[in-house]
């Protein structure tokens, strides 16, 4: 995945210094080309593909660590109840 992201950032690049070297070109065209063609799906595709690593590291910390909500034991009553003297 890493190559397809380095081959489409400089084609991106590429595109993006034609648009502001070319005749009818600017350089915020050339921004906005490098940040609608390639940041923000490059962004994307980054997140995409790293979710499957993402569920593998949260798996095995709820491994490691027993119960990912913490404790394990139930909450209880939240005010201790009154003793009675007889």
């Amino acid at each position: 995945m890493l190559i397809v992201l380095v081959g489409w950032g400089y084609v991106v690049l590429m595109m993006a210094l034609a648009e502001a070297s070319g005749p009818s070109g600017s350089v915020l065209g050339a921004i906005v080309t490098l940040l609608l063609y390639g940041a923000l799906p490059m962004g994307l595709i980054w997140y995409v593909g790293g979710a499957r690593g993402r569920a593998r590291a949260r798996r095995a910390a709820e491994s490691r660590d027993g119960d990912p909500r913490g404790g394990g034991e139930p909450a209880g009553d939240a005010v201790a109840p009154v003793r009675e003297e007889p």
